[in-house]
């Protein structure tokens, strides 16, 4: 899979434009026709329905009905734009909080852990940009940092615990959404579920599998296809390594 580095063009350029840093003198001409965020917002659409790969500044181009030559005038290039878009999709994951409600800890971090997979679900090709290292860091970005370590503040944890908690959770995110796009993806291309797709191969597999010479595969395996329809369950085993991490920041929390 190809990756694509957040600040992977100018990082002085992504800042100016995440930010709103564009030189306001007025100029003259007339009024430019576009909005970075709304090419941002076409080139969200086409990275959504065909992929990062599918991504160029001639593609938002001609779905915007101009030259591509065009675009450099709001944008410098991919790398630039890239960086627009991930900042805007992650947008979406900072709802306002209803300042009555109550929920502890634990449900602050579940809760933004399972917006963020769904965030991943809604734009795969998040998958394909590197985030972690040197990140452009704009507006929302920054804002979803002070939220996410927010949840775990005033719990006696050490700033740096605090962050490598946040981390923690992201990271697991990261991870385990993976089945998940990768499974819609393939029923996407082949157009058959997963358990269509077993249901048609497993008669060929039981004729080579040796269950007496894997007893627990067998075992086990009979188990989780019975309860899965599948060979995996992506909902069910995310909710389930997300409860053991959760499990062992309480851990943390307690000694601290």
């Amino acid at each position: 899979m190809t990756t694509e580095q957040t600040s992977g063009g100018d990082p002085k350029r992504s800042i100016e434009l995440l930010w709103g840093l564009q030189d306001s003198r007025p100029k003259r001409g007339p009024k430019p026709r576009f909005t970075v965020a709304g090419i941002a917002r076409v080139a969200i659409e086409i990275a959504d329905a065909e992929g990062l790969a599918a991504l160029s500044m001639r593609r938002v181009a001609d779905k915007l009905g101009v030259t591509a030559m065009s675009l450099y005038t709001y944008v410098p290039g991919k790398a630039e734009l890239i960086d627009v878009m991930l900042d805007t999709v992650i947008g979406e994951t900072l709802v306002e909080e209803d300042p009555a409600a109550e929920e502890g800890w634990r449900a602050r971090l579940a809760r933004i852990a399972r917006q963020s997979r769904d965030l991943y679900l809604r734009h795969p090709w998040l998958l394909q940009v590197v985030t972690t290292v040197r990140p452009v860091l704009g507006p929302n970005m920054i804002a979803k940092y002070d939220r996410d370590l927010r949840a775990v503040d005033g719990l006696g944890l050490t700033d740096i615990e605090m962050d490598l908690v946040v981390t923690l959770v992201s990271d697991y995110v990261h991870g385990a959404v993976r089945t998940a796009v990768e499974q819609r993806q393939v029923e996407r291309d082949t157009g058959k579920t997963d358990e269509q797709w077993w249901q048609e191969w497993a008669p060929l597999l039981e004729k080579v599998f040796d269950a007496d010479r894997h007893p627990t595969a067998a075992r086990v395996g009979a188990a989780a296809g019975a309860a899965y329809n599948a060979a995996a369950a992506p909902d069910r085993a995310f909710e389930f390594g997300l409860q053991r991490i959760l499990d062992g920041i309480e851990h943390l929390i307690a000694r601290a």
